[in-house]
């Protein structure tokens, strides 16, 4: 009995094939989608995170996959979109920042109302609960004058942060009296993990948002807008669209936190340096 060729499959030792055209394919599906662009090193990555949507449909081929996603995708747009995002992240990451924030907050506490703070790349939520402890510090209460919106396009890091469950050692860093005044330590079946005090996820509204959006639906003017290790995964046209966008929901004298390895000189008329990866609305920038 004559047995069948060998698939590109077999013959790289993969479970599915996964040729050049797929991955290009799968770069320009994601990029058009939310506007990441993915290096050729990525491929690797790719195919293993892809690897599960495959097994989860029953697919044999990634030509198949992606023929089915671009032609009725429907939920399975999101379930690609969760799976190419990558999510690193930790509480009191970047430590300046939140001295930083400590400082404008207590200086515009001062002036009443309501101060709106913004992490628009929120992830499994260890920022906008590191905001949110900084603020009850700063105002030395559970119920400080502050509403934080937390958005990313990943829909499950999402449900992760709006659950504040934890494993115990990704707090394991902070300062013990932090610890013990923001985070609830399992017992039983929870032992190994930790929830958030109420009081932060009361203070936090989480919210689905793609960047690529041509409008952002959020409200604002914020005082404070973190958008940390995101803009790396965007090509220069990609930042420049996403800034013009943000800065349109900062205050006049609202600062915008980035991350240490994202530069923003091609985007000089837009927004302006004004400390250590900190930076405001560039005179005469349209709002």
């Amino acid at each position: 009995m004559s047995t069948p060729p060998a698939t590109a499959a077999s013959s790289n030792g993969r479970e599915f094939e996964f040729a050049d055209r797929d991955f290009r394919r799968v770069c320009e599906l994601i990029y058009q989608r939310v506007g990441i662009s993915l290096a050729p090193a990525k491929r690797d990555m790719v195919y293993g995170r892809l690897s599960r949507r495959l097994r989860a449909l029953g697919m044999r081929s990634f030509s198949d996959y992606l023929d089915q996603l671009e032609s009725h995708g429907g939920e399975e747009w999101q379930a690609f979109t969760n799976a190419l995002t990558t999510n690193l992240t930790a509480f009191f990451r970047e430590p300046h920042h939140f001295e930083k924030l400590t400082d404008e907050l207590r200086l515009r506490g001062n002036g009443g109302g309501t101060l709106q703070l913004w992490s628009c790349a929120a992830s499994t939520g260890e920022e906008p609960y590191s905001m949110a402890i900084t603020a009850c510090e700063t105002f030395g209460t559970l119920k400080p004058p502050v509403r934080i919106l937390a958005t990313d396009v990943d829909t499950q890091v999402l449900a992760t942060a709006s659950r504040g469950v934890y494993a115990i050692d990704r707090v394991s860093g902070l300062d013990p009296a932090i610890r013990k005044r923001y985070f609830q330590r399992g017992t039983g079946p929870n032992e190994g993990h930790c929830r958030v005090h109420p009081a932060l996820r009361d203070l936090i509204d989480y919210r689905p948002l793609n960047l690529l959006a041509n409008r952002y639906d959020v409200g604002g003017p914020f005082d404070a807008l973190f958008c940390r290790n995101v803009m790396i995964y965007f090509d220069k046209p990609t930042q420049r669209g996403i800034l013009s966008r943000l800065i349109q929901h900062m205050g006049d004298d609202g600062l915008l936190y980035t991350g240490h390895s994202e530069n923003y000189l091609h985007a000089a008329d837009l927004i302006q340096p004004c400390g250590r990866t900190l930076y405001k609305r560039a005179p005469g920038a349209p709002v």
